[in-house]
C-alpha cells in the first residue's frame, strides 16, 4: 500500500479517472480527469503547489490500475 495521499483511479471504460485525496483523515474525491492537466487544475483546487511537479512521484500519487498519465482505458 501507498503511502501517497492523492489517488489516480483506473481508467473507466468510457475514458478518464477519478481523482481522490486523503486529507484530514478522509477521502474526498476531487472529479474525473481526463488529461494531465486537469489533474494538475484539481491538484491546484487542493492547494498543491507547482502539482505538475509531483504527477510521477509516487511519494504523492498512487496510479492504479494502469500506467502514470493513462487516461483511456486500454
Amino acid at each position: 500500500m501507498s503511502s501517497a495521499s492523492i489517488v489516480v483511479h483506473p481508467p473507466s471504460s468510457t475514458g478518464g479517472r477519478r481523482v481522490s485525496v486523503h486529507w484530514r483523515g478522509r477521502d474526498e474525491t476531487l472529479g474525473a480527469a481526463f488529461s494531465d492537466h486537469d489533474l494538475v487544475v484539481f491538484l491546484e483546487g487542493a492547494g498543491v503547489q507547482n502539482p505538475d511537479s509531483i504527477l510521477d512521484d509516487d511519494r504523492w500519487i498512487e496510479w492504479r490500475g494502469g500506467r502514470a498519465r493513462q487516461w483511456s482505458a486500454v
